[in-house]
């Protein structure tokens, strides 16, 4: 029942960002300013942090770190509104009163910004604007995340429990269906590097989901060089991070993802094996995913379990490609879904 309820927890997420990303006015571009927010802090504050500071031993590296990690909200303010095509003053300002909130909650104020400067900018003329707008985008915006901060950090946390508790009762298995589902999610329009932030994954589940990463990138670029999706360096921006091809992802969903799934679940597998633990929420994308792990693992277990996944990811390429080129079927979907150009 445990692993049921983590499961459980973690599509009902997926399926509501996933519904946000395609159904909401302006969802995809909101969602890309999620990912922004999150790569401007959580992934500094991985690389910054994590390795530079409790790796090295650097302190100005840490302070970097802690600063960024603690951002999260104040980035997803600002860039949401900025991304979705609002004045950046309006941004600004929602963020300038979204400091000690998370990400999701600064994400609602700056998704309610947005809509609140179109309002302003249509109905005040031109210099009033600026003034009220940032007036009022400041207040709604405080208010919205003070207000919604409780119920999102309560929901999440118990999502996020949920799946810690999942993989504590069954690793293996767990490895496999989260380390799957979250290469999928990498490789998506959503960002799996927010919503591992968002769900506060540490321990053993973040480490399936890092090197679930890293298995996952080589797939995308066996999957992407076979079938002649992009030139030689889209192929190598996929397997660095997908969400800079997006467009192509989109376009080749059901080759990507199908090879996605099961080189991730077995990259997870292996790190389950390996006891591959990550305490650095939000580094679930290959480059962060690879180097957070030194900082809490001995480097000889990260390398090996980088090179089992990379192995994975090379293999689930090759066989997937195989497959689905061979077979009527794997024709037939790839013919329907799939545009190489």
């Amino acid at each position: 029942m445990i692993f049921i309820k983590g499961i459980t927890c973690l599509l009902l997420a997926l399926a509501l960002f996933s519904v946000f990303s395609m159904k909401a006015p302006k969802g995809s571009e909101a969602m890309s300013g999620l990912a922004g927010a999150a790569v401007t802090t959580f992934l500094v504050e991985a690389l910054c942090g994590c390795i530079g500071g409790d790796l090295f031993n650097i302190q100005f590296m840490a302070e970097i770190g802690e600063t960024a990690g603690s951002m999260g909200g104040v980035a997803a303010a600002a860039l949401v509104p900025i991304t979705m095509g609002a004045n950046p003053i309006f941004g600004v300002a929602a963020a300038a009163v979204s400091a000690g909130h998370g990400i999701l909650p600064g994400f609602i104020a700056g998704y309610a910004a947005y809509w609140l400067a179109v309002l302003i900018e249509r109905y005040l003329p031109t210099g009033i604007d600026t003034i009220v707008g940032a007036i009022l985008t400041a207040v709604a915006a405080r208010f919205i995340v003070v207000e919604s901060a409780p119920f999102v950090d309560k929901l999440l946390s118990v999502i996020g429990d949920s799946v810690m508790s999942a993989t504590d009762q069954a690793p293996l298995l767990m490895g496999f269906i989260l380390g799957g589902i979250m290469k999928m999610v990498c490789t998506s329009p959503l960002s799996s590097m927010a919503l591992t932030a968002m769900l506060g994954l540490t321990g053993l589940p973040m480490g399936i989901a890092s090197m679930a990463c890293v298995g996952g990138a080589f797939s995308n670029g066996i999957v992407f060089h076979r079938l002649g999706v992009g030139n030689t360096g889209q192929v190598l921006a996929v397997m660095i991070e997908p969400l800079t091809q997006a467009d192509l992802v989109t376009k080749n969903a059901f080759p990507l993802y199908s090879c996605n799934f099961f080189a991730g679940g077995l990259s997870g597998m292996i790190a389950v094996t390996l006891g591959v633990i990550n305490n650095a929420p939000g580094t679930a994308s290959p480059l962060p995913g690879l180097l957070a792990p030194f900082a809490f693992n001995d480097p000889q277990t990260v390398l090996i379990a980088a090179a089992g996944a990379a192995l994975s990811g090379i293999i689930c390429g090759l066989v997937g490609t195989q497959l689905i080129s061979s077979t009527k079927v794997g024709r037939f979907l790839l013919e329907k879904t799939c545009q190489t150009t």
